[in-house]
């Protein structure tokens, strides 16, 4: 029986700090690694240009990683369900390792390509790796799921954390082994292309600068900007998006580029050596929302109907309006409303929106246009390149009131909203080029007079916020009543 290991990389584009390539290379030294570029997915209709072209970039970072590590990543095309227990078979690999997934379709996936591997008489193993405690690890006293985030922040934050994994020995600096020419040849005839296709031969085409520069060290050196300097102001600054306040490390997490381990050991590092409660307050807040993270990952995981519908009762036959024509205003930034607008003009233009703006046009689309909180959700997903389904349900239905929370109606104003959070207009003012010159006050509040407005090539309101807001009070104090 060959010693050859392949392992099967998704959610983890990486080499460092990767728990089940490190427990593959325990087992032996021969580890090959391989990729599926999943047809089910990228055929889906909410897959973000600039997404595929950061996973791209990714991998092709991950294949310089192997080939100096001394191995390959394979690539193969088409339905992973065929095509890895194929390749393994071809190459007599005796196992095939991979981390585990919360999604939906990732368990289904999986579990069909356990199957055939076990079939065929190839080992499997699975880790958990993208989560800093896996869900079955966090539960109530009662043994139950925590369906409120507060309570599972301090349980969560109470359990140790793990360090990060090495994937390959330090002291002795062994190398991986890859395939032989012979096995490299059976490889390609089972199905593994020589060329790592680009994001535009998969037919999505971007032409902006990324985000995020892609791979493992960009990432890592991402991580390191972050604690050295913006992470002592987060709480304070995060909500501004005209200010470089947040680690802009979503997409990276999202892809794996670096381990979740990784990032925590950099903030407890900064933790230990912070000499005031105000710079622990602000790391503390930082780590809540890597929590949130793993909130909606476990919510997912525990509840896969999330992915279908709301959590609440009240929101499975809401009366929602759903307005074309005023939904397509709203994802163009053509609403009337300055800060939406500006929002929805950086998600388009960049594939990226700042945490408070997804916030505030969140509500505002649900609360305000009445329109089924799932269309805006849809709409992240094909645009965002941190794209995340946990990540983006979570967030829709938080802001829909449809969801895990507490306190489940909540409204945004997005003239207050404006006012609090850019309060000299910049951040409107770069997005809405058309509105540069007009009076600050009237900016934020979007009470531009009808003369002013005539001469901007600007729209009206396509809502009053007010009436608004008292119409989906009605809709939803109904809905409880059903409830």
């Amino acid at each position: 029986m060959s010693d050859l290991i392949l392992f099967w990389h998704r959610r983890d584009l990486r080499i460092y700090d990767n728990i089940g390539l490190a427990a593959a290379r325990q087992q032996s030294p021969k580890v090959v690694g391989i990729f599926c570029l999943d047809r089910n997915i990228l055929d889906l209709d909410e897959v973000a240009p600039a997404r595929v072209t950061y996973m791209i970039g990714c991998l092709q970072k991950l294949q310089q990683s192997y080939v100096e590590s001394g191995s390959q990543l394979l690539i193969i095309q088409g339905e992973p369900t065929e095509g890895i227990p194929r390749l393994a078979t071809a190459i007599n690999a005796k196992a095939v390792f991979w981390n585990l997934d919360v999604e939906p379709y990732a368990k289904k996936r999986d579990l069909a390509v356990s199957n055939a591997l076990q079939e065929a008489g190839i080992t499997i193993e699975n880790f958990w790796d993208q989560l800093l405690h896996a869900p079955d690890e966090i539960r109530t006293g009662a043994g139950t799921i925590y369906t409120v985030y507060t309570p599972f922040w301090k349980r969560w934050n109470s359990k140790p954390k793990t360090q990060p994994v090495e994937t390959l020995p330090v002291i002795s600096l062994e190398l991986m082994v890859g395939l032989t020419s012979e096995e490299q040849e059976l490889a390609y005839q089972a199905g593994a292309i020589q060329v790592l296709p680009s994001a535009s031969d998969l037919g999505f085409v971007w032409e902006s600068p990324l985000l995020i520069e892609p791979g493992e060290d960009a990432a890592r050196e991402k991580l390191e900007e972050f604690c050295d300097r913006t992470i002592y102001e987060y709480q304070e600054k995060r909500n501004l998006p005209t200010v470089n306040g947040t680690s802009q490390l979503s997409p990276a997490l999202k892809f794996g580029a670096i381990g979740i381990r990784t990032v925590w050991q950099a903030t407890q590092i900064v933790m230990d050596n912070c000499r005031n409660e105000e710079t622990r307050t602000n790391i503390r807040t930082w780590q809540q929302e890597l929590a949130w993270r793993e909130f909606y990952q476990h919510a997912m995981y525990n509840f896969p109907e999330l992915a279908d519908g709301p959590y609440r009762q009240a929101f499975k036959d809401f009366p929602w309006e759903n307005d074309e024509k005023i939904f397509q205003a709203w994802c163009r930034g053509k609403t009337g409303y300055p800060i939406i607008d500006a929002a929805m003009r950086q998600l388009n233009q960049t594939g990226w929106m700042h945490n408070r703006c997804r916030m505030i046009v969140a509500s505002f689309l649900t609360k305000d246009l009445i329109i089924n909180w799932q269309w805006g959700e849809k709409y992240f997903m094909q645009k965002l390149i941190d794209g995340d389904l946990s990540a983006n349900n979570g967030g829709w239905q938080w802001s829909a009131s449809s969801g895990m929370d507490p306190k489940p109606l909540r409204i945004f104003n997005p003239a207050s909203q404006a006012q609090k959070f850019d309060p000299e207009g910049e951040y409107i003012r770069h997005w809405v080029p058309e509105l540069r010159r007009v009076d600050t006050k009237l900016l934020l509040t979007g009470n531009i007079p009808p003369l002013v407005r005539k001469t901007l090539p600007y729209p009206d309101p396509i809502v009053d916020h007010n009436e608004q807001q008292r119409k989906f009070k009605e809709l939803y104090k109904q809905q409880k009543i059903v409830e």
